[in-house]
């Protein structure tokens, strides 16, 4: 193998690095059966459409066998498809589709916990001495009878639930239905390699991996000391929750973790071109455990911390001062970043941003460093919608109602045709979330005929990265703030990119490096003069000349 043969091989198999990756939520992308849920089938149809939008990849939240407690989040069985979803088939049909048309299909493994009515889960807690009896985190109660420690459940209340059979208590960090596994047990996680092999050789790209910090819980029980009120965030939790009153040193991110994640990596170089996306989900320490999990060749590929999925807007410091942090703790490492998803809030509803708000972001998003996520109907600019308690499907919202409204409100269904009764999702009339009226003006149709369109800038966005491996994969150097006024240079050997971003309403004066520069995307004029005023929310990108 000669070495432009290497060299291309190697881009093949990173093509993660700087990547963009397309989040369907499955439930609410397109329903082909009208059941009012969407479907495998239904993302087959959509395909050709996702696509057009130049991505490289998608990531599919669940749809694995699941009592839908927590929406495919509790697992059943890893290695067979929700008959909500489809078929086996379906997925394989699905696959197929997307490799013919350029896309990598990523799939969303949630390993730190199962669902009650796994069969795993049912054998462990028959007894406390049957095969599987220490493959989940179970717990004598104190002398008196109250759980092993303060471990609090995201989802509210104790981490800890009574078992009347084992008269034990089992660790649950998420809902009751969802005990976590025991990953000090070896065989817990050779069964979990076995999932993924289950996978990879089925053809899949890659794996999002839910809650990567929360595998391995310590030892020793011990309880997690308090959180000092000045530390407390909402990043991993809403602050209407007490889960944030505590530093959470025990229940997860503990450093055998990194040995897992070692063995998983090591299972997915064995087959080509194969990617792992770690959610560290962490309040205080996010970006460093983002360095653990991505330093050198054997963990993950990438992780995403919640930086820029939090409340506050990502304003020109807050970018710096992140960046900057991640200089520190994660020098080699690997971040992927996104404003949206399907945990949080819409950023165009978080963040409060306008058309030129939300031009600005994208194409931010696709000159920084790193790879991006985008979250099905950001592209189209949709809001939060507005869902009404009776409507409400999540649980988490259901229990921190009404201060906290929990997630269905960016869940609903992706809105394709305008003048559709139900957005050209289901041809249901009870779709499993309702519709929102007011995000017809955004839905795929009415867009597509408009060339200035936010729905076209998102595919400019992202074939201005992919023309450019400087923006794709390429160093990130001076990178400072001024008031709103967010600049940078991204360089790839010869190739020097100079990015400016006007990260606010008013407009900020810029003064360019000096020499010869080319726009490539947004103000196009008076670069030559060297000096000029970004508008509010306008942004420059340009590349040196002669190289």
């Amino acid at each position: 193998m000669n070495d432009q043969t290497k060299t291309q091989a190697q881009a093949r198999n990173d093509w993660w690095k700087g990547g963009v990756i397309y989040q369907i939520y499955p439930r609410s992308f397109q329903d082909s059966d009208g059941d009012g849920i969407g479907d495998l089938n239904g993302i087959t149809r959509r395909l050709d459409y996702i696509a057009s939008l130049g991505v490289d990849a998608i990531w599919i939240s669940p749809f694995f066998t699941s009592p839908m407690k927590d929406f495919g989040y509790d697992v059943s069985d890893y290695c067979d498809i929700d008959p909500m979803f489809g078929t086996l088939g379906d997925f394989d049909a699905m696959l197929a589709k997307a490799h013919r048309l350029g896309l990598k299909v990523m799939i969303d493994l949630v390993l730190s916990h199962t669902s009650d009515e796994h069969p795993w889960f049912q054998e462990s807690r028959a007894s406390r001495d049957n095969p599987k009896s220490e493959w989940y985190v179970w717990s004598d109660p104190k002398p008196d009878g109250t759980p092993p420690n303060n471990w609090l459940s995201i989802f509210g209340g104790p981490a800890w639930q009574w078992d009347a059979r084992r008269q034990q208590y089992y660790l649950h960090n998420f809902l009751v239905a969802q005990p976590d596994l025991n990953f000090h047990c070896e065989e817990v996680q050779d069964a979990l390699l076995d999932v993924a092999r289950f996978w990879l050789d089925r053809g899949v790209d890659g794996f999002r991996l839910d809650t990567i910090n929360f595998y391995v819980h310590d030892k020793e029980l011990r309880s997690n000391p308090a959180l000092p009120l000045e530390e407390r965030n909402d990043r991993t939790a809403p602050q209407v929750n007490p889960y944030n009153h505590q530093n959470h040193l025990y229940s997860k991110s503990q450093p055998e973790n990194i040995a897992f994640l070692e063995r998983l990596r090591a299972l997915t170089d064995e087959y080509e071109g194969r990617t792992m996306l770690g959610e560290v989900g962490e309040s205080q320490r996010g970006l460093e455990i983002l360095g653990e999990y991505t330093r050198g060749e054997h963990r993950v590929h990438m992780c995403y911390a919640f930086e820029f999925l939090e409340n506050r807007r990502a304003i020109a410091s807050w970018v710096v001062e992140t960046f900057e942090k991640l200089g520190e703790v994660a020098p080699d490492g690997w971040a992927c970043w996104a404003f949206s998803n399907h945990d949080v809030r819409r950023h165009a509803t978080r963040w409060d941003l306008s058309d030129a708000a939300n031009r600005a972001y994208v194409m931010l998003m696709m000159a920084m460093r790193g790879s991006a996520c985008l979250y099905q109907g950001e592209e189209l600019g949709l809001h939060e919608a507005d869902v009404p308690y009776e409507a409400l499907q999540d649980p988490y919202g259901k229990e921190f109602w009404p201060e906290f409204k929990g997630r269905d409100g960016c869940r609903t269904p992706m809105v394709w045709q305008a003048q559709d009764e139900f957005a050209g999702f289901t041809t249901s009339d009870s779709p499993w979330l309702p519709i929102s009226p007011a995000q017809a003006e955004w839905a795929v149709d009415r867009l597509e005929e408009d060339p200035g369109s936010l729905l076209h800038h998102y595919r400019r966005a992202v074939a201005l990265r992919h023309d450019h491996p400087a923006l794709a994969r390429g160093d990130q150097d001076g990178l400072t703030c001024d008031g709103e006024l967010l600049t940078f240079t991204r360089t790839d050997g010869e190739e020097e990119i100079f990015c400016a971003f006007n990260l606010g309403d008013t407009a900020a004066h810029m003064t360019l490096p000096e020499g010869s520069w080319t726009p490539l995307a947004g103000v196009m004029s008076d670069l030559e003069a060297g000096v000029m005023d970004l508008p509010g929310w306008g942004y420059v990108i340009a590349k040196r000349e002669g190289e």
